[in-house]
């Protein structure tokens, strides 16, 4: 039988994400809606689903060989696991999710000591309670099934995640402070970590995975320039690009090509034509590895 690694996909509100990043990877990942098991394109490669909530638990226990799921619920689930790298996606943004501590806008509450001896909703009840009891603050947490923003005005108060704050705002409430930041983590079981075979695949499919984040928002830019403009355009570039340069059957242009930022893209591309660059295009990147 063919060495196989175990992956496991979090389901739910970080799965079509997590697809779309393991597309832009190289991998075709194909899974049915009644589903739990994805296919992929790869032989070595067999995924299933579980909630990110539980993915650190199957992880330790070596259920699966690796997984992702977020840094919040490996801290909520005390999971001894190898932590490969991190990866900053998430269902909404690239920026970390922030599980904060929130009242409803006319409560009187205006730090955490204000809530000493409250009742707070919250499915991250060991992180909570961790929390407040740095503070020395005696508070009882309630775990929630769901909807915790609705209970911030049957209770005292509720720790949620948040990517935007739009919810909370919708919901007419206000951040007290920020219990934790989270990102995404590829991770690994630790005796699927000692076999030669699964740590050369989990070390690849983290290096594709790296790769795809950092294509995101990068994009190549070519053009053709006059070669006696060349030192100019070098100096509009960012100091860390190093662009290739390639000389053209017409011997007073030279073709030149760059990776970079696609904001930085945007703004080099009108001060690039006035140096008299032409055939200027810019083209979207799956893969880049530093």
């Amino acid at each position: 039988m063919a060495n196989k690694l175990k992956i496991g996909i979090p389901k739910g509100s970080l799965q079509e994400s997590t697809f779309d990043l393991f597309r832009r990877a190289g991998f075709d990942v194909q899974v049915s809606s009644r589903s739990y098991f994805p296919l992929i394109d790869d032989p070595q490669l067999e995924a299933v689903m579980f909630r990110a909530q539980e993915m650190s638990r199957y992880v330790e226990d070596g259920v699966v060989d690796a997984g992702l799921t977020g840094r919040d619920w490996i801290c909520e689930n005390k999971s001894d696991v190898v932590e490969v790298c991190e990866l900053t996606y998430s269902k909404a943004t690239a920026r970390p999710a922030r599980w904060v501590l929130a009242v409803p806008n006319e409560s009187p509450v205006q730090k955490p000591e204000d809530l000493n001896g409250a009742i707070i909703a919250t499915e991250l009840v060991n992180v909570t309670e961790e929390y407040f009891a740095r503070k020395g603050i005696k508070v009882k947490i309630e775990f929630s099934w769901g909807a915790t923003e609705v209970k911030a005005r049957m209770l005292d108060g509720i720790v949620e995640i948040t990517e935007t704050g739009s919810s909370l705002k919708a919901n007419n409430l206000r951040i007290v402070d920020t219990i934790m930041t989270s990102t995404t983590r590829f991770i690994a079981n630790k005796q699927a970590w000692q076999d030669n075979f699964k740590r050369e695949k989990i070390e690849a499919v983290s290096l594709l995975l790296r790769g795809a984040i950092e294509g995101r928002e990068k994009v190549g830019l070519k053009m053709n320039l006059p070669a006696d403009k060349l030192t100019q355009a070098l100096q509009l570039l960012p100091a860390e690009k190093s662009p290739t340069v390639n000389h053209l059957a017409d011997e007073n242009f030279l073709a030149l090509e760059v990776i970079l930022e696609e904001s930085a893209a945007r703004d080099l591309i009108p001060r690039l034509t006035r140096l008299g660059a032409s055939g200027i295009f810019t083209y979207p990147l799956n893969l880049v590895i530093p």
